[in-house]
């Protein structure tokens, strides 16, 4: 199925078009400042990264003390917060992808998040919470009854769905699973008129070249930083 992309504009500030969209059920807010609920997702996102008085509606949010994860690239000197540690991030749009289902496939329920979980910390696709299941459709590809390969759906800013969770046990790697549900879960996304985008590090040579290679398109890099609050003495 052909979709035609909307604009692109609302990846700049994926996290917050989410929270304050589609994903609005999800989020805790103040003022400027929204995160997930911290079973659902780790990420926090600003109104306006550059403005100081969203900074100052976040230490409202999160308290003194608070580490927290906020997309880029955004400048590394805020009121109250101090930069802790930052990586280099790209982020992909669907292209050329050619999307198909995979009927061998399961959908993945709350039921399987211990199994999930056990897999997220092998493989290290990134964060995972116990409720992220929820945030969209999640598929696993099983190998004598055991999971071995999944990937679903995070962010979903109007018209788009992030593509994320791809990970294969080290002992199936391979053999084409993580095409092949990566092709899936774009299928399903599809399916629903929205277009499929995806981030990675800069760093997984592996992943970038898999996405590239299936027809996602660079459309920018950025920083994910970790910041924490600065205590008042």
């Amino acid at each position: 199925m052909t979709t035609v992309s909307p604009g692109t504009s609302v990846l700049d500030n994926a996290a917050w078009e989410s929270l304050t969209g589609p994903h609005a059920r999800f989020a805790e807010r103040y003022g400027q400042a929204a995160r997930y609920q911290p079973d659902v997702a780790p990420f926090y996102a600003l109104d306006d990264p550059n403005d100081p008085a969203a900074w100052k509606d976040l230490l409202e949010l999160t308290g003194p003390g608070a580490e927290v994860a906020v997309a880029g690239p955004v400048p590394a000197a805020h009121p109250g917060w101090r930069l802790v540690d930052e990586v280099a991030g790209v982020q992909f749009v669907d292209d050329t992808l050619a999307d198909a289902p995979a009927p061998e496939a399961v959908r993945l329920t709350a039921a399987d998040v211990p199994e999930v979980l056990d897999l997220i910390e092998r493989t290290r696709p990134g964060p995972f919470r116990t409720r992220t299941i929820e945030l969209g459709g999640y598929l696993g590809l099983r190998d004598g009854g055991k999971l071995v390969a999944m990937a679903g759906e995070r962010l979903h800013p109007p018209g788009w769905t992030e593509i994320s969770a791809v990970c294969t046990d080290a002992a199936h790697r391979g053999r084409g699973l993580a095409t092949r549900l990566v092709r899936a879960v774009a299928h399903g996304i599809r399916e629903r008129g929205e277009t499929p985008f995806l981030h990675t590090s800069a760093a997984n040579a592996t992943a970038i070249r898999l996405y590239e290679s299936i027809g996602f398109r660079l459309r920018r890099r950025t920083t994910f930083g970790l910041y924490a609050a600065r205590i008042e003495v």
